[in-house]
């Protein structure tokens, strides 16, 4: 398993950030992201921050799960991989800018009124 500096880098490589486009994410100086990208010993609350920074969380992962996770991670990448056709929303897009307050008079069981219109 790589090291967790390495997985910084890839991270925010895979999100095509620069390295000089850290500090402004996360609120630290450029000299000090870099330090830290190349050698450094986070401190926790500053690793917290680049996480956060780079779309991720910090977490602990018991050893004896570590497999199952790591299963888990490389299913989710190779799902990534396919392009996913997005909803096509067009048609009610078309309707709301046609009727705007569409929906919004309706009852929850479809009635369009209290007198039973």
């Amino acid at each position: 398993m790589m090291n967790l500096l390495q997985q910084i880098k890839n991270r925010r490589l895979a999100l095509k950030l620069k390295q000089n486009e850290m500090p402004m994410r996360i609120g630290i100086s450029r000299q000090q992201y870099q330090r830290l990208e190349a050698k450094g010993n986070p401190r926790l609350d500053t690793l917290e921050l680049i996480a956060k920074g780079l779309n991720s969380d910090v977490m602990l992962i018991p050893k004896e799960k570590l497999n199952a996770v790591l299963a888990v991670l490389e299913s989710d990448v190779n799902n990534t991989s396919l392009p996913h056709k997005q909803p096509d929303h067009s048609d009610e897009q078309k309707q709301l800018s046609d009727d705007p307050w569409k929906g919004l008079l309706e009852d929850k069981d479809g009635d369009e009124d209290d007198n039973g219109n």
